[in-house]
């Protein structure tokens, strides 16, 4: 049985994403068919990849680094929940994954978005990042509008179709994530 990480990729304040995450974590786990954590990375209190730091900070900002990648390492396959900001993906996801390389390398991602255009754009970021690391993306995702799926851009209730996009996105991810198991 695969072990897939939901990546809560927001850490802003507020965010929308852990009810995003919450759903599709809850969704997934009904199937029965893989493994299923959800994991925010609100809680590895990474450091700007490259910034030098007083040596107070060093020891912890390790002990996050190695955190970070022992989880990621993990797990088989992923589901990155994507918020939109600015037509790309967060900048908080986007330098976690400055972190990773080999623990990662042929597995394989699906994509949970929501924004004003469902996350599509930052979806199609994580694409070209993932890609970099050798991380294989599946082509069905799911889009959440903040002006659809959430009552007052803040309150999610998604609309029931989201599940077909769901079921199709899991059905590819472990496939994907099972091909690629056999050649780590």
């Amino acid at each position: 049985m695969l072990k897939i990480g939901i990546i809560q990729g927001s850490v802003r304040q507020g965010r929308n994403g852990d009810a995003v995450a919450k759903w599709m974590y809850d969704f997934a786990a009904k199937r029965n068919d893989a493994e299923y954590e959800l994991v925010d990375l609100a809680n590895y209190k990474l450091p700007f990849l490259g910034a030098e730091l007083p040596a107070s900070e060093q020891d912890a900002a390790n002990a996050a680094i190695k955190a970070w990648s022992e989880k990621m390492a993990s797990f088989d396959a992923y589901i990155f929940i994507t918020p939109e900001y600015n037509h790309a993906v967060g900048g908080a996801l986007k330098n976690a994954t400055d972190f990773l390389k080999p623990e990662v390398a042929n597995k394989a991602a699906g994509f949970v978005g929501y924004g004003s255009l469902g996350g599509t754009r930052a979806h199609e970021n994580m694409r070209l990042i993932l890609g970099e690391l050798s991380v294989a993306d599946v082509r069905t995702a799911v889009t959440f509008s903040l002006m659809t799926d959430f009552e007052n851009m803040s309150v999610f209730k998604p609309a029931e179709y989201h599940s077909a996009n769901a079921n199709a996105m899991l059905d590819e991810l472990i496939a994907w994530g099972g091909a690629l198991k056999t050649i780590r």
